[in-house]
């Protein structure tokens, strides 16, 4: 039998329902699976609905067992008697003494028993499934309506739970289900009635409801083309922002409006941003310059959308009046640092002042690690990275700092190089994000990151579980990727160090772990490889980074899980030993092939991919010697001799990756 379930809502905010809408699909089926009623199922949403249709659902639950387990046998009876424990089991499994049964489980024996469940009819559980789905959903903040009682995202103000042309009945959050819709707003404001499953999609098709968002998805990108060839112009693609249109309309209809040309004077990321963040307006380029255009998806029905596009011109144009009175007023009074030293940072690391003081500190001994002579300007960049956060356009568009700075600085005669820093300084700022342009930029970046790891961990304000409230595990992204991109040689651990002296009792083990375990997320491979990579305690970024892909291709480029087991071995038996290794004690063929082809090995140091393959070659050699070979020789010097050999080949090893750790 067919299915439908409707949620109807007030209007969802579309943030809160995207962060939730990954879970949805999977707590509804979570809920299927635990009243044994699994079925595929479609998910539709608008801003007022969330629907499930099952095209083929259960009459009635499967028959089912249920499991109970009751107190260890020895205080479930005394002499030979049930005890308290004992008949609180029997209460809650419905038994009879005779009934119970002693099974052992996790090596203790147990009250047991396990009892045959008739499956219900579907009818007679869907009500307290449904109830239990919206009681698992979590879009953050929450409303309460009516007296207080019920709880949601929004005031549910309709139900609708149909099994084949039957409604099931029951009453949740104050509602009664019914066969009844909510339409489109511009049609009516009344629930609408329908008799069926193939009814109630007709009827919101009929009213101007388009359920599903694929299609209102597709519906818009496809009339944003459509305005782009009829005006000779190009819509900037903004993959969350479209999202977010789509869970706002129900009939999205895509209009093009303009603004004052005198406003293209404005910075063009001011523009965008209060297009997008206040009205959710598309922005467009002409010849690709930012034109005085922009695109609202409008979900409203009607003949004419003149007064729509003339109401949101409107709107935009009073927003950009502002945003040319801070831009006007922020020019005439340039950058300066002297609010930002009255700015608290964070309690106990002072105030923004202190931050960028730190900062040129850290700055300071970047320059020396990687060799930039740029030392002067860097202090500049720094010494102004901030100040654009008492700016009034800042203040009004948090998301601009340090874009905002980077125009202010030029304005005030500042090089491209520093303006350029001051702009790129929180790069990267997300997973998908640009990285700074340069290795100025960089060094103005990475000391941002690294004042703002050292200093929150000095604070004790490490990340834990998934809470990471100050967005550390991200800076610790960003350093690495910065480190990365630079391609330069940086041992992240002496740099700590040299970073940490300040503070007292500072534990840089914790923040090195911290900032590695990033590592884990960049690379597809088994992470023992990772683990065994940074278990060598070279902490050099790109030594590291070259240790892993040459694994990686070497783990792809063939039999590695067959030939793994000789090099495991020989990790395992490995003593360490500080003797010199002396030819002259060599008396078998074996031991003399395998030390030759590992003296050859050494010519290719400098290669880690071409080392680490030439080492991995020594299977033949190594098989040898541990099949024909007696390392513990009666011979003390013989033996230590041997044990030293095999320990130099695993110490070569173990300059890249412990072998130790890998796990197949």
């Amino acid at each position: 039998m067919k299915m439908l379930i409707e949620i109807g809502v007030e209007e969802l905010p579309a943030i809160p329902l995207l962060k939730e809408l990954p879970y949805i699909q999977s707590k509804w089926q979570t809920i299927l699976d635990k009243y044994h009623l699994n079925s595929n199922f479609k998910f539709y949403y608008t801003p007022r609905r969330l629907v499930f249709l099952h095209e083929y659902f259960h009459a009635k639950q499967d028959d089912f067992f249920v499991e109970f387990i009751g107190a260890p046998k020895h205080i479930a009876y005394k002499d030979g008697k049930l005890t308290q424990a004992g008949l609180s089991f029997l209460k809650k499994s419905d038994l009879k003494e005779n009934e119970i049964e002693i099974k052992e489980i996790k090596g203790k024996e147990v009250l047991y028993c396990q009892k045959k469940v008739q499956g219900l009819n579907s009818e007679e559980v869907l009500p307290k499934m449904i109830e239990e789905f919206l009681k698992s959903l979590n879009f953050g903040k929450t409303m309460r309506w009516g007296n207080g009682e019920f709880e949601f995202i929004r005031a549910i103000r309709s139900l609708c739970c149909i099994l084949d042309d039957r409604l099931v009945s029951f009453e949740a959050y104050g509602v009664k289900s019914d066969k009844s819709t909510f339409v489109h707003r511009s049609i009516t404001y009344n629930l609408v009635p329908f008799s069926n499953i193939d009814e109630y999609f007709t009827t919101l098709e009929k009213n101007y409801v388009i359920l599903d968002q694929n299609i209102r998805r597709q519906n818009i990108i496809e009339q944003l083309q459509n305005l782009e060839k009829e005006n000779n112009i190009s819509i900037v693609e903004d993959e969350e922002l479209l999202a977010e249109v789509v869970a706002i309309t129900e009939y999205p209809k895509a209009l093009l409006g303009h603004f004052d040309k005198e406003y293209l004077e404005i910075p063009s990321e001011v523009i965008v941003t209060s297009m997008r963040e206040n009205q959710r307006y598309f922005a467009v380029l002409k010849n690709k310059i930012l034109s005085n255009n922009f695109v609202v998806v409008s979900n409203a029905v009607c003949d004419s959308y003149s007064k729509i596009i003339h109401g949101n011109e409107k709107v935009l144009k009073a927003r950009l009046s502002d945003a040319m009175f801070f831009w006007k007023n922020d020019l005439t009074h340039g950058l300066h640092n002297e609010k930002i030293s009255q700015m608290l940072y964070l309690d106990g690391l002072g105030t923004l002042k202190d931050k960028i003081e730190r900062e040129k500190d850290i700055a300071i001994k970047l320059c020396q690690m990687l060799g930039n002579s740029n030392k002067d300007k860097i202090m500049q960049a720094i010494e102004y990275s901030k100040a654009d956060l008492s700016t009034q356009m800042v203040y009004e568009f948090t998301n601009l700092q340090g874009i905002m700075g980077s125009y202010y600085a030029k304005a005030m005669g500042m090089s491209d190089e520093v303006c350029l820093a001051i702009k790129e300084q929180y790069l990267p700022n997300g997973d998908n994000s640009n990285l700074p342009s340069n290795e100025f930029s960089s060094i103005v970046a990475l000391a941002n990151k690294f004042d703002t790891l050292v200093g929150l961990f000095a604070m004790g304000k490490i990340p834990n579980g998934n809470k990471d409230p100050y967005a550390l595990r991200r800076a610790a992204n960003g350093v690495l990727k910065i480190i990365l991109n630079l391609g330069k040689r940086f041992n992240i651990e002496e740099f700590l160090k040299d970073i940490t002296f300040k503070y007292k009792n500072f534990d840089c083990k914790i923040l090195l772990e911290f900032i590695l375990e990033r590592l884990y997320t960049f690379y597809d491979i088994n992470a023992s490889f990772i683990k065994a990579v940074l278990n060598s305690k070279n902490y050099d970024i790109l030594h590291i980074d070259s240790s892993v892909k040459a694994l990686m291709n070497i783990v792809d480029s063939g039999d590695f899980d067959k030939n793994f087991s000789t090099f495991k071995r020989l990790a395992n038996i490995v003593i360490i030993s500080n003797t010199e290794v002396k030819e002259k004690l060599f008396n078998t063929q074996e031991e003399k092939n395998l030390y030759r082809a590992f003296t050859l090995c050494k010519q290719n140091q400098n290669e880690i991919e071409i080392y680490l393959k030439s080492l991995f070659a020594l299977k033949p050699q190594i098989d040898a010697f541990f099949d024909n070979v007696m390392i513990n020789d009666k011979n003390d010097e013989i033996k230590i001799n041997r044990q030293a050999m095999v320990y130099a080949i695993y110490k070569e090893f173990l300059n890249i990756a412990d072998i130790k750790e890998i796990s197949l």
